[in-house]
């Protein structure tokens, strides 16, 4: 393909389609966007709680959103990068509602407001617990209304690179695979839920983006940080079905086996999720109880997961219902400053793929949908204005460094640190031969997921991350030889074999508990590593 495209957008969650959109509609930019699904199959699609706004637009609103966010980044939030969020969503969120967006209203017609935890207020606009699914029936409608190019079915297997810039990605479809060229990429992948053997994300969430960043030597920070949603239903169907926030937000309770309370249901995910599997581990048990029977007009206000509970044959009104925590965000990512722009020109980043410095080691909820919201018309900004390179702003001071030397301990800076990974293993060398069988594969995948469940997930340790360390060097070795690259199924394990690499060698290197990441040998967070690792990025300067 002749080198026809401005921007090429790969994902179709809220992040690539809002940009796409901005791209196409304000600044005739020739546009593509490529997704491996259909255009509208992307995690965005599954978020139920909400969009997380000061709608108000009061500073004092903004200044609580703001506050809320920092609290739950447990001290590595960037306070720029948040500041940012907190003050352009509410515009976006009014964007999305010009694009056609429905939200829920309360009788006199004004928007209803939930309050989800961590939050202090309510803030939250939703569509019943199906806003994902809202949001990206409109930008889907948009996109198709406005890019030149759609590329559906089609899986981006690695960046094109050439003289140190990102000209496109080497992809494959019903055409065979073939280079797909653009003078901007904007990678919005999502996340890689599907490291884990439980999720809420979709089958299609296997880090591919982030995996395509690392094996080019995109810097990525905040590798250990993944966020476990503490009430998706305990049952056996993948991905697990979610309770919603909304729920405890409304009055729900979370109770033990013997019935009694254990946790105040707001608290930050990261706390309630690990209170959940300490009294699960407690009482060996495989889940604890949600209690929504008070909850009145259960079906009407939450349509959508009254049909999941019908499905499994549970009456939310007269019954509890099981719930365990599941693997749901990935926090940290590509390393973006606060235009989008990564350590390679023209390679952008937004969304949850990528690390602007908002979520720091844990993310506020419904702050996910506006975070895409945000930052990807922020990319499509600076492309418009001729930007080619990272400013030192954002998660990407952390990268760059800071001039006038490391930030002293009390200050807000958050400094990086450089950390080796070698993310090669699992990269097939030659002709790789075709895989026995579609099993084998399976059995691969499963296995890497049982290993960064059971050592990686909510709790950890330094003696089972050595363990999954281990193992996965293993699965690499086996990876090389399970078929050709090209392969999607295949080039997916790569991608979760890549990320998971990374997840595991930051989170051995981070020898405290901070947000997300709970070391049970190191019980406590460590001041002196208020930091983040770094990994790659070897030839970043600005």
């Amino acid at each position: 393909m002749s080198d026809e495209l401005d921007l090429l957008v790969l994902g179709s969650g809220v992040a690539g389609l809002s940009a796409a959109v901005r791209a196409a509609t304000e600044h005739d930019m020739a546009t593509g966007v490529l997704t491996k699904g259909s255009l509208d199959q992307a995690t965005t699609r599954w978020a139920q709680g909400g969009v997380a706004a000061a709608l108000s637009r009061d500073p004092e609103e903004i200044d609580l959103h703001l506050a809320d966010t920092l609290a739950a980044g447990a001290g590595l939030c960037d306070l720029d990068a948040v500041r940012v969020l907190v003050d352009e969503g509410p515009r976006r969120v009014e964007d999305l509602i010009a694009l056609g967006a429905e939200f829920d209203r309360d009788e006199r017609g004004e928007l209803d407001l939930a309050r989800e935890g961590g939050h202090s207020v309510a803030r939250v606009v939703h569509a019943g617990v199906a806003t994902g699914a809202e949001v990206e029936r409109a930008l889907v409608l948009a996109v198709r209304r406005t890019a030149v190019a759609i590329y559906e079915h089609a899986f981006a297997l690695d960046l094109l690179v050439e003289d140190g810039r990102c000209v496109g990605v080497l992809a494959t479809g019903a055409g065979g695979t073939n280079p797909v060229r653009a003078r901007n990429v904007l990678l919005a992948t999502g996340g890689a839920g599907q490291m884990f053997a439980v999720t809420t994300n979709p089958r299609e969430a296997t880090g591919d983006g982030l995996a395509m960043a690392l094996r080019a030597d995109v810097a990525v920070a905040d590798a250990e940080f993944f966020q476990f949603h503490p009430t998706a239903l305990a049952l056996a169907a993948m991905p697990r079905p979610l309770l919603s926030e909304a729920l405890r937000g409304h009055g729900a309770l979370l109770r033990d086996i013997h019935g009694e309370r254990f946790v105040d249901e707001l608290l930050p995910r990261d706390v309630v999720s690990r209170a959940i599997l300490d009294r699960m581990l407690a009482d060996s048990s495989e889940h604890v109880w949600l209690d929504a029977t008070g909850l009145d007009h259960f079906a009407e206000r939450f349509p959508t997961i009254h049909t999941d509970l019908q499905r499994a044959g549970l009456d939310p009104s007269r019954e509890w219902l099981p719930v365990a925590p599941a693997a749901h965000h990935q926090c940290g990512g590509i390393a973006t400053d606060l235009r989008g722009a990564t350590t390679m020109p023209g390679l952008w980043a937004a969304g949850e793929v990528a690390c602007t410095g908002v979520n720091g080691a844990n993310r506020l909820a419904s702050n996910s949908l506006l975070e895409g919201m945000v930052f990807g018309p922020r990319a499509v900004e600076s492309i418009a204005a001729g930007i080619d390179g990272p400013e030192r702003t954002g998660a990407m001071r952390s990268v760059l460094g800071f001039p006038d030397g490391p930030p002293a301990p009390e200050s807000l800076e958050i400094p990086g640190l450089p950390l080796e990974v070698d993310v090669t293993d699992a990269t097939p060398s030659g002709e790789a031969p075709a895989p026995e069988s579609s099993s084998a594969l399976d059995a691969l995948r499963d296995r890497l997921q049982h290993t960064m469940s059971i050592h990686a997930g909510v709790s950890r340790s330094g003696e089972g991350l050595d363990e999954a360390r281990v193992a996965l060097d293993q699965l690499g070795v086996e990876l090389r030889s399970a078929g050709p690259f090209d392969a999607p199924a295949v080039a997916e394990v790569r991608n979760l074999h890549t990320v998971g690499t990374a997840l595991v060698a930051a989170a051995l290197a981070r020898v405290e508990s901070r947000g997300t990441h709970a070391r049970s040998d190191f019980p406590e967070p460590d001041d002196t590593l208020r930091h983040r690792w770094i990994i790659g990025g070897s030839g970043a300067t600005a």
